[in-house]
């Protein structure tokens, strides 16, 4: 059969589609903290809904807590609607964004059936510091996760954020993700407290042990350290009083397999 008469035997009518098509995005971040165990704090980046929305009606979930995001036009995918909601609700562009999964569970929003796509960015904390509310946002936070999951969240956003810290925790010792929390150059120090904020109990012994680390880690092949041009070791003393070898991460890409 032809193509163009198969189409006119398809009738939409027959099936029921969704109400909505969205993209949502957790952002995470590193913060200093003195309080916190290894100095350094996880958060997560989370709008405030707004009362009513730009045309003065009531909004849905107004006054709630959320990852931004929202609608899906025809023309983008998913992942282009997540930069443009971004840019849209915290004036921020230009990150790395990641899909980790699909939330399509009837009842997820009180809207109708909606389909939403989540996403995942991992930003150095100066890329935040400008952060601003969008037009139908009443506040815009960067909250320690912990503090985050206790909030009156919208939708079922506090589920989307759970599974998004456990796959930023696993991408964390299977992956180069640190470099994307670190500046170019950095500590092994700095690398290591990144890796214990953000992964907690799941990392391996070499990470847990200190010592073991600065042993170990000169020897990866996606680190290397950097070189003056006399080719003596670059150092700097901005978290010490002596100074300590800075490294970079190479092109090298590292592929985890169960096949060893």
């Amino acid at each position: 059969m032809d193509p163009k008469e198969a189409l006119k035997e398809y009738d939409v009518k027959k099936y029921r589609t969704p109400d909505g098509y969205t993209s949502d995005i957790a952002i995470f971040t590193i913060t200093h903290d003195e309080a916190a165990v290894y100095g350094r704090s996880l958060r997560i980046l989370l709008i405030k809904r707004a009362r009513s929305n730009v045309d003065g009606s009531p909004n849905i979930e107004g006054g709630k807590w959320a990852l931004p995001g929202g609608f899906i036009d025809p023309q983008e995918t998913a992942i282009e609607a997540a930069a443009r909601e971004l840019a849209e609700e915290t004036d921020i562009r230009g990150l790395h964004l990641k899909h980790f999964g699909v939330y399509d569970r009837e009842g997820r929003d009180p809207r109708g059936w909606m389909i939403t796509n989540a996403h995942y960015a991992v930003v150095p904390e100066h890329l935040l510091e400008n952060r601003k509310a969008g037009d139908d946002a009443a506040d815009v936070k960067v909250l320690e996760v912990m503090d985050a999951l206790n909030q009156e969240l919208a939708f079922d956003h506090r589920y989307i954020i759970e599974d998004a810290l456990a796959q930023i925790r696993l991408d964390m010792v299977q992956t180069t993700l640190a470099k994307e929390f670190l500046p170019e150059e950095f500590t092994l120090s700095e690398l290591r407290n990144v890796i214990l904020c953000t992964a907690g109990d799941i990392v391996n012994e070499v990470v847990k042990s200190e010592p073991f680390f600065w042993r170990k880690a000169p020897k990866f092949p996606f680190l290397e350290a950097v070189l003056n041009k006399d080719n003596s070791h670059k150092t700097t003393q901005r978290n010490s009083k002596f100074k300590t070898k800075l490294y970079r991460f190479t092109d090298y890409i590292p592929i985890k397999s169960i096949y060893k």
